[in-house]
């Protein structure tokens, strides 16, 4: 099997994942899948590292499925004889857009090229979004005769952009560049692409130099607060998460740092 994912520290506690199709784009195949599914377990369970950064070798970030990569058939449909075998398959991709939201650690997309269909949901269900000046968005699906709501994208998008930008952008498939997808806030800013990991690189020092703890409970709060009905509510959950992460080794760490004029140094603990 072609290892089409990998993996390397560029430094102490900051993870690259990288798609390795270079030729298609970086298009999702049932193995492209498979291993991402395989690298965010592995990466779950790693407490050494913090961030993780994920792009796509060569032109592209993720230009969505490739069909040639599910052995469609004749009529060049995707696999899948019953409604069962076809619910199957897309949920098998789509709870990549879940692990992304369930890692421990943030996750950095940094967006070479194209972002399509399902490369356009890895780009949304990240934490943190930066492009290139290459990058390109589509939702797309609707292009292909399927519905425009596909792998987590209706509910991402409208929350990231605005309902009415997102209605218009699912229900046109319309291409965007870097500069509009900037302008909308659907990313946090557009670097040449020579610079897009180093401008990554950037983004995980600063968050790595926050205590740990507090880093995962952010990423799972914020999460969390985008599904809460009421502010009470919110408030609530924020109190409690905040109680506890007062009571870190950590935290005593960050405010004896602060009187004596020093960087913190966190144990996670």
């Amino acid at each position: 099997m072609t290892q089409v994912v990998h993996r390397r520290e560029l430094e102490p506690g900051i993870h690259l994942l990288e798609l390795d199709r270079p030729d298609r784009l970086n298009a999702m195949t049932e193995n492209l899948v498979d291993q991402l599914h395989e690298q965010l377990g592995l990466l779950a369970a790693d407490d050494s590292c913090r961030v993780v950064i994920l792009t796509g070798r060569g032109r592209g970030f993720c230009a969505g499925l490739d069909l040639k990569g599910y052995a469609p058939g004749q009529d060049g449909r995707l696999p899948g004889s019953s409604p069962q075998d076809r619910m199957r398959l897309i949920k098998r991709i789509a709870s990549l857009v879940t692990e992304l939201r369930a890692l421990p650690q943030p996750v950095i997309a940094a967006i070479n090229g194209a972002a399509a269909g399902g490369g356009l949901a890895l780009a949304v269900a990240s934490d943190v979004r930066l492009a290139g000046a290459s990058a390109r968005f589509a939702d797309g699906f609707v292009r292909i005769g399927l519905s425009g709501c596909e792998i987590g994208v209706s509910w991402l998008l409208p929350r990231l952009i605005g309902a009415s930008r997102a209605f218009e952008l699912m229900l046109t498939g319309r291409l965007i560049d870097a500069a509009e997808a900037d302008r909308i806030g659907l990313v946090s800013r557009v670097v040449p692409d020579d610079s897009l990991i180093d401008a990554a690189l950037g983004v995980a020092r600063e968050i790595t130099g926050n205590s740990p703890f507090g880093v995962r409970l952010t990423k799972q709060v914020m999460w969390h607060q985008l599904e809460t009905g009421s502010l009470g509510a919110g408030i609530a959950m924020e109190a409690g998460t905040q109680a506890t992460a007062s009571l870190t080794a950590d935290a005593g760490e960050a405010m004896t740092a602060f009187l004596e004029g020093r960087q913190p140094r966190f144990t996670d603990s």
